[in-house]
């Protein structure tokens, strides 16, 4: 097969040297020399607004409160439905995403469901934050109760 001849493009030639280039060493006197281009001062900072303590945790509350998404990323759930499912039945490997899925809205439902109860049980005790103690309260009424 003969060659083709290749045509030369404006950006595809060779770099012509040039012999007449210099360049500067520390003992020439341009590379001592300092410009006499003054130097720019940074852009002044305009000044720190004070912000209430809890403002930004009231505003994810709100945030998440007002969107529709999940919470606990998918992947990460995957991979820990995977998990206990290889420890209960190694054979079985697939999983429709669907199922997926469902498990991970129902699962979410459930801590969220159930966090809610925490807080009202700190609540209940006059505290914000929600303890061990909380969780344990909530568990024990919901077994009594039937939900759980």
């Amino acid at each position: 097969m003969p060659r083709s001849s290749q045509i030369s493009t404006p950006g595809s030639s060779a770099r012509k040297s040039s012999k007449s280039r210099r360049i500067p060493t520390p003992s020439s006197g341009s590379a001592k020399r300092k410009s006499n281009v003054p130097k720019k001062k940074s852009p002044v900072q305009p000044p720190r607004t004070h912000v209430r303590p809890g403002a930004k945790t009231m505003q994810e509350i709100r945030k998440m409160q007002t969107s529709s998404k999940l919470c606990i990323r998918k992947l990460p759930f995957s991979r820990l439905v995977r998990e206990i499912q290889y420890n209960i039945n190694p054979r079985v490997t697939c999983w429709q995403s669907i199922a997926i899925q469902a498990l991970h809205e129902a699962a979410e439902a459930y801590l969220v469901r159930f966090l809610e109860d925490c807080n009202l049980a700190a609540k209940f005790t006059k505290r914000v934050t929600v303890m061990a103690q909380d969780t344990q309260f909530v568990r024990i009424m919901r077994l009594r109760n039937g939900i759980e």
